[in-house]
């Protein structure tokens, strides 16, 4: 594992525990010497959690399409590296590319939409990378209530369902994502 994905929002949120936990995922992800892959710019999650990682002496990947490119996103971006991608569609699948694993933080629609389809195509066999969540304050509970709950319904196996990797402290997340080897029956 190299580069680690990191998902989250563009805003803090309205808890401090947020800011706290995207800090510590960063310092902690430069200290283990990974590389941060993230969407660009310097706000909310995004920016705190890359901030860290420089400070930390880590490398940050932004990943940003053109139209992101303006002087609201790009205030206090904290990369190393840079790279512009026409669109969403480009921005997501270049993250996914040059990641070994994936992290959700905290976020909004944008997050949950990463998070759910990088699950996916875990689920349908495009990669074998390992996929997280940072369950601060408990901000994922209902995200992990409707997959327990779809896997109850059985529009979920058991192999699927724990692919999914949740831990509240970003040490032991990030213990489980470097040593956690799960596989999945073939999809057909």
């Amino acid at each position: 594992m190299r580069n680690i994905a990191v998902f989250c929002g563009s805003s803090a949120g309205c808890r401090e525990d947020y800011s706290n936990a995207a800090y510590i995922l960063g310092k902690t992800i430069a200290e283990r010497g990974y590389n941060l892959v993230y969407g660009g710019g310097g706000k909310g999650l995004m920016g705190i959690t890359a901030r860290s990682v420089r400070e930390n002496g880590g490398k940050v990947i932004g990943v940003l399409p053109e139209s992101m490119n303006v002087k609201a996103v790009r205030e206090n971006a904290m990369e190393t590296e840079l790279i512009i991608v026409r669109g969403m569609h480009e921005r997501k699948e270049t993250m996914y590319r040059l990641s070994d694993a994936f992290i959700a933080l905290p976020g909004g629609i944008g997050t949950l939409e990463e998070i759910a389809e990088i699950y996916t195509w875990r689920q349908l066999g495009y990669h074998e990378k390992n996929i997280g969540i940072l369950n601060t304050a408990g901000y994922w509970n209902d995200f992990i209530a409707l997959l327990d709950k779809g896997y109850e319904e059985g529009f979920i196996s058991e192999e699927v369902r724990h692919l999914l990797i949740v831990e509240s402290a970003p040490s032991l997340l990030l213990d489980r994502l470097e040593t956690e080897n799960f596989s999945i029956p073939p999809k057909i």
